[in-house]
């Protein structure tokens, strides 16, 4: 197996070390991943100027776009050989419900899907600004463990899983439960601020609690210690509203 990796942390970040660190083990890791952290980067490609890369070990390489840029030039002119298969994470965060609308870990799978490779992204469930006891071993267990069922029983080749793994020792964790994204409540407010000069500053409000948590979604599996899978697809189109909308378009 050859795997592309990549992450929305940074290549510098624990979590993408760890996660090169056990796919070496299963086969050949060539990292593309930007130069910082570029969290809640989403979808986004950097369109309005160069991208600069460097190589800073061998098969290693750090991009000073996002995620996306990352495995967007990987996999159209980069890499001297195509990966089997593209892996983002291990962020260091949970992507649950309407996470995966602003992660750049998930946007990194993404791309590659959209690129034509099965694609995954790992996230382990931290809490924020927790520094200490984060169980990145239990993130490369289960992640050998699935990868190594990847290679003896094969998903269909537009596939996307994203699956988090709660913060636990690999004792503690429960097993593993295939979910549906739940979802959250709106968001916090904006917070308003001012810099040391005095200037209106302005910070992204925190995300909402939990809503729509569950049995048989995410929060709820990642809640009660189970490693969460969740399978994405990438049409957005609300087909059960076809029907009724062509009659209301013939109206205008």
């Amino acid at each position: 197996m050859h795997f592309l990796v990549s992450n929305d942390d940074g290549i510098n970040a624990t979590g993408i070390k760890a996660l090169a660190e056990t796919l070496s083990e299963l086969g050949e890791v060539t990292v593309y991943a930007p130069n910082r952290d570029r969290s809640g980067a989403s979808n986004s490609l950097t369109l309005d100027g160069p991208i600069r890369i460097q190589k800073v070990s061998e098969n290693r390489y750090s991009v000073s776009g996002t995620p996306t840029d990352c495995v967007h030039m990987a996999l159209t002119g980069l890499m001297e050989k195509e990966p089997h298969m593209v892996i983002s994470g291990i962020n260091n965060a949970a992507n649950l419900g309407d996470d995966v609308l602003y992660s750049g870990t998930v946007a990194a799978a993404i791309e590659g899907r959209y690129l034509g490779f099965p694609a995954i992204a790992f996230s382990l469930v931290t809490k924020h600004g927790q520094n200490k006891d984060r169980y990145f071993e239990t993130a490369q267990h289960y992640i050998k463990k699935i990868i190594q069922n990847l290679e003896k029983n094969p998903l269909p080749q537009d596939t996307i899983l994203n699956i988090n793994i709660p913060n636990l020792p690999i004792d503690a964790i429960k097993g593993i439960q295939v979910t549906r994204f739940g979802n959250r409540h709106k968001a916090e407010n904006t917070v308003q601020d001012k810099d040391p000069r005095g200037r209106k500053i302005y910070w992204i409000g925190a995300a909402g609690p939990e809503a729509d948590a569950g049995k048989g979604t995410d929060f709820y599996a990642v809640k009660n210690g189970f490693v969460s899978i969740t399978p994405m697809q990438v049409d957005m189109t609300r087909h059960s509203d076809i029907d009724s909308l062509k009659q209301w378009s013939a109206n205008i």
